[in-house]
Formats: structure tokens, sequence, C-alpha cells
């Protein structure tokens, strides 16, 4: 059964930034803007129904299933079936975005650490697009994927970036495993891990090293309209967009600008700049592609070594015991997360 504290609905568009719209938009933005902030606490009251429903079937192997929402809501959504793993390419790309994205998800997890599926026993990756009308999200909700279709004005279709899919995805990935707190620094860990393992899901497909990669987490999803170039920078926190109507990107890049606040959940898709960072700092030092030694790094300690109070401080620890075991006691791997969390100011 699903937490209901350590599992909200958690979409990709952070609470802080449709605060945003809803003060700065047009008459519609503010509308939509206030109903996303809303709709993520009617979920959570429905969490225990939610819980009661069956999930998806456990098949053992690569199984995923798309289903057209056709513009409802829903909650659980309804939508029916429209395609199923080994389909040919449909007419509507949401649907082949959606189906490619959890195959290249799956296949992260599968290939690189050996884990089957979300879960680890092959449970089967359902999907629903085309979710209300013109809606601005994408979240995973306990057992599956919605996808919004943006607006057109301020978000383009929510299935177009690889890495918010991965990034939803992991989130079931540490339900299952850490199950981080979604509060203060363990829901900013949870927050974090998401965003590195959804980068490593769009550099494996780019077949990116570290040194070439963008560090961005949703580059193509603000529309041409919007001064910015995604949600969130790896690589430079708080550079992601300063935008009349957004407003100007939060996050902090150290401890030294950690942001105490009581909204966010306590700031979690705020503060995940500085663990987002110490990731982008460990996989550039080591070099190479980044899911090989530094998401293997990290993928061990969400697995075995976090739980769902660790802080900073623990991620800090679990991650250096991980690369000194893997790597050896004073390797170039082991230095380099060492290096990574001091330059964030974490140790």
């Amino acid at each position: 059964m699903l937490n209901a504290t350590n599992s909200p609905i958690r979409g990709i568009i952070p609470p802080h930034m449709l605060e945003e719209i809803a003060k700065r938009g047009t008459t519609r933005q503010k509308d939509w803007a206030l109903h996303n902030l809303t709709f993520a606490g009617f979920v959570r009251g429905q969490r225990q129904a939610m819980a009661a429903l069956p999930t998806a079937a456990a098949v053992g192997h690569k199984y995923r299933t798309v289903n057209d929402n056709k513009h409802e809501g829903g909650n659980p959504p309804t939508g029916a079936l429209v395609f199923k793993e080994g389909d040919p390419a449909s007419a509507d790309p949401a649907v082949n975005e959606a189906y490619d994205g959890a195959g290249a998800t799956y296949d992260l997890y599968y290939d690189v650490y050996q884990r089957n599926s979300i879960d680890n026993r092959g449970m089967s990756i359902v999907s629903f697009v085309h979710y209300e009308s013109n809606f601005n999200n994408a979240f995973w909700d306990g057992s599956e994927m919605v996808y919004g279709d943006g607006d057109g004005d301020i978000f383009d279709r929510f299935t177009k970036c690889i890495d918010v899919i991965g990034h939803e995805l992991t989130h079931g990935v540490t339900q299952h495993e850490a199950n981080l707190a979604y509060s203060g620094q363990p829901g900013a860990l949870n927050e974090s891990m998401s965003d590195v393992f959804g980068s490593l899901v769009k550099q494996r497909v780019l077949n990116q090293t570290a040194d070439k990669a963008d560090w961005l987490i949703g580059a193509g999803l603000l529309t041409s309209k919007i001064q910015g170039q995604a949600l969130r920078s790896m690589k430079a926190p708080g550079t992601a967009y300063d935008d009349p109507v957004l407003g100007k990107d939060p996050q902090p890049a150290d401890m030294q600008h950690y942001v105490k606040t009581s909204s966010d959940n306590g700031g979690v898709h705020i503060n995940s700049g500085i663990p987002n960072r110490a990731f982008y700092l460990a996989a550039t030092a080591i070099g190479g592609n980044a899911w090989e030694k530094a998401g293997k790094i990290w993928y061990v300690a969400l697995r075995d070594r976090l739980r769902s109070n660790s802080t900073f401080k623990r991620a800090a620890t679990a991650t250096i015991s991980v690369a000194k075991e893997l790597f050896g006691d004073g390797s170039n791997e082991m230095k380099a997360v060492q290096d990574a969390w001091k330059g964030v100011g974490v140790i």
C-alpha cells in the first residue's frame, strides 16, 4: 500500500512556478495555475482509495501501455488503451513520446543497474496522455504516468522531454526503495534523485558524455514566448529561467544559500538544486558516461543506503561510502564524490 505522506502527487511543474504564474499571468493563466496548485491537494485526499486499486501487473519484462484520456480528468484517469508493447508507431506524437520515454527509462535501469522496471519486479509501465484540456503538468500518481498537453503559451506538451519522463518514473523507483519523505531535505533529495536519473535517461539516449550534456531538466518544454531554457539547471541552479510571468529560478547551488521555507513542502523543488549540483560536479569530475559510474553510485545509495528521513549529509556519507566500495578507498571516483559534496557545502 502506498504511503499517503511519502507518496503525494509529484508534478514536474513546481509549486513556486505555479504561484508566480498565479500572481503574474493573464486571467487564463492564473486560472489554470490555481487549478494545478489545488489539484495535488485534491489527489492526496484520494490516496487511500487509490492504494486499494490494483497496480500495474508485473509481467517480468519490459511492457508498456499508453492510454488516451481524451482531454478528460479523473483520479485515477480512465482513458482507453490505444498503444501497447510492440505496436507500430502511432500517428499521435504524444503516444509515441510517452511509449519511447518509458522504454528509455526502463532500459537505463535494466541495462545499467540490473533493475527490472519501476518496482524491480517487472511491473508494466502504464501511461495516460491528453489528460484534461491544456493541462500544464505531468505526474507519477503512485502507479502510472499522466501527461498534459500544455497550453501552447507557456508550456509545450509534457511528453516532449524525455528527461521529464525519466524524472517522473524515478519517483516510482524512489517510492519502492528509499521512500524519501516528501518534505524538507528528504523531499529535496527525492526531487534530486528524479532529476539525476531523468538527466541520465536523456544523456544515454543522446549518447552524451558528462562534459557534453546540457544538464538541463525540461529543455524544450518552455515555449519560445518564455525567457528561459528549462525548468532547472543541474550545472548552474538558479539560472534556468528569468521571465516576467514565471519569475526567476529560485534554486540555490550550495548550502550557504539554502532556502528555509514552509511552502513547497519545505522547499523540495527549490533546495534540490544543491544535491543536483553535487551530482553534476561528481559526474563531470569522474568523466565519461555519467550513467556508468556516478549514476551507479547514486543508484546503489538510493537502493541500499538512504531511508525515508535521510538528509543531505546522509546522502553525502552514503554516496562516498558506495564510491569507496565500488571503486576503492582513495580512488578518483571516491575523491570526486567527496569533492562534489564539499563543493556545495554539505560536508
